[in-house]
């Protein structure tokens, strides 16, 4: 395993001259050794590429590649010793599931009885040790895909095992099951474990740090209990989460908080600076009060959907809407329907706030 630093930046087309001709913008990174790292975000941000630079299969237009402190710039995915798990299942059809999770250890001229042990490791780890035997042709996409998860983490010497939304063609039902399992190898192995996905899910349930990206910028470095409780940008705030944050454009005072002509009072161990902000609080934290109270707005429903598990109030004050995430809309021998009048509180400990998109301290 090793530690890999990143101080980069990288641009398909020669001569960049603004952020947009960057798919990666620069960036000092470090992934630790034996650590789960996924890399979060949408269609285009640049996952992708930070992990293919990574791995070696693509050199950075600018800046170095560090494997415990070795500059590997220039190296090949082979001289870095990497394993990468792509997004379709890369095997060979006409060796059995043995044979081709033992495939990389026979390169590696490994005894015949230690890559025995090994393979039946990884596919019992797998849930594959009945299946050993049979020819990978004649296997599910799912299967196969097992088969390309085991041949990424059969090695034990790897710098880091690199998966690029290894689980797109996994049935949904058996997403939960790879990804407990993933997790469970990796605190039995101690590999160093980076994970590219869009599926905030997947992320969260499989990294111990998470990077969320947008356009080419790693945007917070964090736990999925940080990426929670305090995003770092706005950006974060709304990808996290079901439904995301929600943000509240307010104006601040010397004491109080103006969202549009409704003060709310700032505790008084708050500072937050003069003019323009954005309130930040998960549909998680929004609470109804019976009253008007220090921190609530008055707002107006215009949406409850039941959900199964709890209900979404979406509800609006002069403009702007605001969702909660409620176990129950029955308030005070009241049920909360379209069209009800509201006090929701949307000031209090677990509200963050937001000054240019950023946090404010």
């Amino acid at each position: 395993m090793a530690r890999i630093d990143l101080d980069l930046a990288h641009a398909y087309s020669a001569n960049p001259q603004q952020d947009s001709d960057y798919a990666l913008l620069p960036l000092k990174m470090r992934f630790e050794d034996g650590g789960a790292y996924a890399l979060l975000g949408p269609s285009g941000c640049g996952k992708t590429t930070m992990l293919n630079v990574m791995s070696g299969l693509l050199t950075p237009s600018q800046g170095t590649v560090l494997f415990d402190g070795r500059d590997v710039t220039q190296d090949s995915p082979q001289a870095r010793n990497i394993a990468q798990v792509f997004q379709f299942p890369v095997i060979y059809d006409t060796m059995t599931v043995a044979e081709n999770l033992a495939f990389p250890l026979r390169n590696r001229q490994w005894a015949a009885d230690k890559i025995k042990q090994r393979v039946g490791q990884i596919a019992e780890m797998l849930e594959m040790s009945g299946q050993l035997n049979q020819r990978a042709a004649g296997l599910s996409a799912d299967a196969k895909q097992k088969i390309s998860l085991g041949r990424g983490l059969v090695r034990p010497d790897v710098s880091a095992v690199l998966f690029d939304e290894p689980l797109t063609v996994i049935d949904p039902h058996l997403k939960w099951q790879l990804r407990r399992k993933l997790k469970q190898i990796h605190h039995e192995l101690k590999l160093t474990l980076i994970y590219v996905t869009h599926d905030q899910v997947e992320a969260l349930t499989f990294a111990e740090q998470v990077v969320v990206m947008t356009r080419g910028r790693a945007v917070q470095v964090g736990s999925p209990a940080d990426l929670f409780e305090r995003p770092r940008h706005t950006f974060v705030g709304n990808f996290i989460g079901s439904p995301g944050m929600n943000f509240i454009r307010a104006q601040v005072t010397h004491d109080a908080v103006l969202v549009g002509s409704q003060a709310l009072t700032l505790p008084t161990a708050l500072t937050l600076p003069a003019g323009d902000i954005k309130l930040g609080i998960r549909p998680e934290y929004v609470t109804v009060a019976q009253t008007q109270t220090a921190g609530s707005l008055p707002m107006r429903v215009i949406q409850v959907q039941d959900v199964g598990t709890h209900f979404i109030v979406t509800a609006e004050h002069e403009g702007q809407r605001v969702k909660a995430r409620l176990a129950d809309i029955a308030t005070e021998g009241a049920v909360l329907v379209v069209g009800s009048l509201v006090w929701l509180e949307v000031l209090g400990a677990h509200t963050c706030f937001y000054k240019n998109e950023e946090i404010v301290a």
